[in-house]
């Protein structure tokens, strides 16, 4: 049977029937549009990326007028940071004359990075940020505890950029380090009869010299037992401690945990005896050390040592002193420095 559709019928079927193949192209040119645009932006990115690494924004700042001597502080770590140091010391310093500049490591402290290796490479590459940064072509270094390893292999690699290396409580013998403090813990627990905690040193002694857990587990202990205190704290030590705790820099006191790991992971030489190194440096570069006699992380042999590297002209020991001269005892710690660097 043969029917014949009226004009009326088939006219608006034909309308709707393009109407609708012209609303499902305009679908499919959007999302073919959404997907070229997500594609874009995923290449800019694959490009971007390696820029973006190495602008990471490393946070420093200066204290003092430029025209100055120059001395960058290098703090402890790998987890660590320059708050103590800025909060309580490097204004301090800079009103005796000096420029001075703290910042945190990539990756450490107000330098947040995910990307970060903590590698002593990487600290080498973010100190000399920090030189080009604030135009500087020399500098005097004050290099802290682990800040001590940085700063001496900096000068190793570039001494016509370092006037003077001061090591303050700076390692240089790290395994002699480990050795001391699990020594004397041990020592101490064996004299008051406590087996459980010298039972723990033992597995600590058994963990492998070169891994994070084995420097945690040894510093654990140290602080167990006051090693990085001073034994009499003075009214003025107090009070730099204090004000400390109440300002801005304890509130950014950031502790990156995963930076130890990372560092263990990635690094190499993570268990360091720079002695060989500053022997050789002393013919090129003026080196002067600081440490508090109180300092219990080091040993009688690690203090003959390092004043026989320096001479003893420039080593200063401060009594009533432990693992941070700078607040211990900072009168005597800014004389010092003015003094030989002026």
């Amino acid at each position: 049977m043969y029917i014949q559709l009226h004009k009326s019928i088939v006219c608006p079927l034909v309308i709707e029937q393009v109407d609708f193949l012209k609303q499902l192209t305009a679908v499919f040119e959007h999302q073919r549009y959404i997907e070229m645009t997500r594609f874009i932006l995923v290449l800019l990115v694959i490009l971007a990326s390696p820029i973006l690494k190495a602008q990471s924004t490393i946070y420093s700042k200066a204290y003092g007028e430029s025209n100055n001597p120059a001395v960058i502080y290098i703090h402890g770590g790998p987890r660590g940071n320059s708050t103590l140091f800025e909060g309580t010391t490097a204004e301090s310093l800079a009103n005796r004359g000096f420029y001075v500049i703290v910042y945190d490591r990539r990756g450490e402290g107000r330098s947040v990075d995910t990307t970060a290796t903590f590698t002593f490479q990487e600290a080498l590459e973010d100190l000399n940020a920090i030189y080009k940064n604030y135009q500087l072509r020399s500098a005097h270094i004050i290099a802290h505890s682990f800040g001590g390893l940085v700063g001496t292999l900096y000068t190793q690699q570039y001494p016509e950029k370092v006037q003077s290396l001061i090591l303050v409580g700076a390692l240089f013998s790290q395994q002699q380090t480990y050795n001391h403090i699990l020594a004397t813990a041990k020592k101490n627990y064996l004299e008051k009869k406590d087996s459980l905690m010298v039972s723990k040193i033992l597995e600590i002694e058994k963990l492998p010299k070169n891994s994070a857990e084995y420097r945690k587990k040894c510093y654990e202990v140290a602080a167990k037992n006051n090693y990085f205190k001073m034994p009499f704290p003075t009214k003025e030590s107090m009070l730099l401690q204090e004000n400390y705790q109440n300002s801005d820099f304890a509130k950014n006191n950031i502790r990156n945990d995963n930076a130890p790991l990372l560092f263990y992971r990635n690094e190499v030489n993570n268990n360091m005896d720079t002695s060989p190194i500053l022997i050789n440096l002393k013919k090129h570069v003026k080196l002067y050390a600081i440490y508090g006699v109180q300092d219990q992380i080091f040993s009688p042999k690690q203090f003959k040592d390092i004043k026989n590297i320096v001479t003893d002209d420039n080593f200063k020991s401060i009594d009533n002193c432990s693992h941070y001269p700078f607040v211990d005892q900072q009168i005597e710690f800014i004389n010092t420095v003015e003094q030989w660097l002026k």
